[in-house]
């Protein structure tokens, strides 16, 4: 076998079977390697973002990593902002970035460039497999370091000599790496000063947001505990059944205002908050004056055990409170909104249903009744680069086949990556991809403001504005192989909803709000 061969026999035998690719020139002998290989399925994307951001969503789902193909410094610099968001989510990811054979780099051809330094910021790890004998040892480390906790991307540069050679070097089977156990010090001292603060809060994150974690912080909350969770995080259960804690406001000042009070925060799976970015005569750091901060467990240790080992600690009952099962009793009626598709969503969302939300200003109104709708999961837009919602639904869809994936899009957000659409269709994916069209970036006329930069005017105003010309949603996603559907009502929209729920397979709906 060659080198192209032992890497893919070798993330096999590790357990990733999924890669989403993008390829070039410098890696055909991986792609001719794909058909002596039938475990490994190969999902071509048409924009590495897209690839990035479903091996993030198929990460976040599957609790192991998939891996990218792509085609040297340019590919993988297309696919960064995707990775970055992986970076914040914690997604385990492997990245086989194709490179120019070992002899040929000294010549600088056009596509050269300097992986490693690119690669760099939002990896865990990065090697080079120089020789066809160090493939499948460094793979199997690239695997082992994704999966490292708190988990995120490995990226292996592959040489095309180091593909194309022949190699007798065998397969490493890489052990899995666990959650260090938390410390009972660090239980025994956030209990103590749980039991001695006037009003003290726990923030989670990460792992501690799943449905495990969040039974466990149900607990702390009916023992008088305020819980919140961060603002947005990759993976997070929610609906009936489910513990709903308080999520931190993305605004910084609304969020000291709401723990104005507040004598000791203790983190679960995540760190201090800040805000999202620096506003004049604003504070970035979103702790009260005078707030004492703990850590009960860090993203790396088992946040989950924690949280019940602080539970039994405080004495605190066997469960908590948890949401009803509370849907709209009809459908909503009237011109269409954010919050009106939010009803139709929350009625019909199917128990075990994945929504991966990149709607910006329009989330809120599905947050708010999907919080007492089927149980279900939401993956959220942790790093703040739009153009995640239909990526993620991709990975999402190919890790978890049986479940249904809503994607909730912005219409700016959704320009950025909807070559995605085509490759739902070309996959036949189960994804009901909506686009909230308000033709505009209206997250970005709000932060005119809070930045200080004033109104903005008629030049400013041409860098906020997507209504001229208007994109025809419909016939984007038509042409990509996409059925599609515009609503203009809250009736239309509920029922193109529930046909979408009701059967199987791609389909678009764009919100016209």
């Amino acid at each position: 076998m060659n080198g192209a061969d032992a890497l893919i026999c070798t993330l096999v035998a590790n357990e990733v079977t999924a890669c989403f690719a993008n390829p070039g020139t410098s890696e055909m002998q991986f792609v001719a390697a794909l058909d002596r290989e039938p475990a490994m399925r190969p999902v071509l994307c048409l924009f590495e973002g897209v690839a990035t951001g479903a091996a993030d969503g198929y990460g976040r789902m599957a609790d192991k990593p998939a891996c990218t193909l792509l085609h040297l410094g340019p590919g993988y610099g297309n696919g960064v902002a995707n990775l970055h968001n992986a970076r914040r989510a914690f997604t385990p990811i492997v990245n086989i970035i194709g490179d120019h054979a070992t002899y040929h780099r000294q010549f600088d051809a056009p596509l050269a460039s300097d992986i490693e330094s690119l690669a760099r910021p939002n990896s865990l790890w990065v090697k080079s497999a120089d020789s066809p004998h160090e493939v499948s040892a460094l793979a199997a480390e690239a695997v082992a370091a994704s999966l490292t906790p708190p988990c995120g991307s490995a990226s292996l540069i592959l040489p095309a000599d180091a593909a194309w050679l022949e190699t007798a070097s065998e397969v490493v089977v890489a052990p899995r790496p666990m959650r260090r156990p938390p410390g009972s010090d660090a239980v025994e001292a956030a209990a103590r000063a749980i039991q001695a603060a006037s009003r003290p809060v726990v923030l989670i994150g990460g792992q501690a947001c799943r449905a495990e974690g969040l039974a466990q912080a149900a607990r702390l909350s009916a023992a008088g505990v305020s819980i919140y969770a961060d603002t947005f995080v990759g993976r997070m259960a929610r609906g009936a059944g489910v513990f709903s804690p308080r999520r931190m406001p993305y605004f910084g000042e609304m969020a000291l205002s709401e723990l104005e009070g507040v004598d000791l925060m203790v983190f679960a799976g995540t760190t201090q908050p800040v805000a999202f970015f620096a506003y004049p005569d604003r504070p970035s750091v979103l702790v009260p004056e005078g707030c004492a901060t703990q850590s009960l467990a860090d993203r790396a240790e088992d946040a989950i055990a924690a949280l019940a080992a602080l539970a039994d600690a405080l004495g605190a009952p066997a469960s908590g409170p948890a949401q009803p099962l509370q849907r709209p009793d009809s459908g909503p009626i009237g011109p269409l909104s954010a919050f009106s598709a939010g009803q139709a969503i929350a009625r019909h969302l199917p128990e075990g249903a994945i929504l991966c939300d990149d709607s910006v200003t329009s989330g809120g109104g599905v947050a708010v009744p999907a919080m007492t709708a089927a149980p279900h999961e939401v993956l959220a837009l942790t790093g703040g680069a739009i153009g995640a919602g239909l990526p993620l639904a991709v990975g999402a869809a190919v890790a978890a086949p049986d479940r249904k994936v809503v994607s909730l899009n912005g219409d700016g957000a959704a320009m950025y990556t909807l070559q995605a659409l085509w490759t739902a269709a070309r996959e036949q994916l189960d994804v009901t991809a909506i686009v909230f069209a308000n033709h505009a970036y209206r997250i970005l006329g709000i932060e005119l403001s809070r930045t200080g930069a004033g109104e903005a005017g008629p030049a400013a105003s041409k860098l906020l504005d997507l209504s001229d010309p208007r994109i025809d949603w419909v016939a984007v996603a038509s042409g990509l192989g996409v059925p599609a559907v515009r609503c203009e009502t809250a009736e239309a929209f509920d029922a193109a909803f529930a046909r979408a729920m009701a059967e199987r397979g791609p389909m678009f709906i764009e919100a016209a709000i």
